[in-house]
């Protein structure tokens, strides 16, 4: 019985000092990255990742409060697509749909604010949109 409660409260202290760690990140700690490089055009779901990069773990509850997708690397950016927030089970996965009218690069840009942190999280992302 002793061992048992060893071993949680070992876990217990790990899992706190990970949470911490986190807790006390720099907001340059944090990036989004692409689930998939490529969609098909047309009407697509666009994932994209919130990681930690230290740790590699994924964070959720982020507050996305401004998202764009243009044709900017196509030299297009006027050439825009709608972009909407749709509901996702897996913890800091966020997931959008959109309607990508032609094929070629096009850019995600997001902002984001990390429960617990100071400052904004900022990406501009590629993705591919394929025959």
């Amino acid at each position: 019985m002793k061992r048992k409660s060893l071993r949680a409260a070992a876990l217990g202290v790990a899992l706190l000092a990970v949470t911490a760690s986190i807790a006390m990140a720099d907001i340059n700690d944090y990036e989004f990255r692409l689930v998939d490089k490529e969609v098909k055009h047309g009407v697509a779901t666009i994932a994209v990742k919130l990681v930690h990069k230290p740790s590699g773990l994924a964070r959720p509850d982020a507050v996305i409060f401004a998202k764009r997708l243009d044709m900017d690397p196509e030299k297009m950016e006027a050439m825009t697509a709608p972009i909407e927030a749709v509901p996702t089970a897996e913890p800091g996965v966020y997931r959008f749909k959109t309607d990508l009218t032609m094929p070629g690069s096009w850019a995600l840009s997001l902002a984001a604010k990390v429960q617990g942190e100071t400052g904004t999280v900022e990406s501009k992302l590629i993705v591919k949109a394929t025959p």
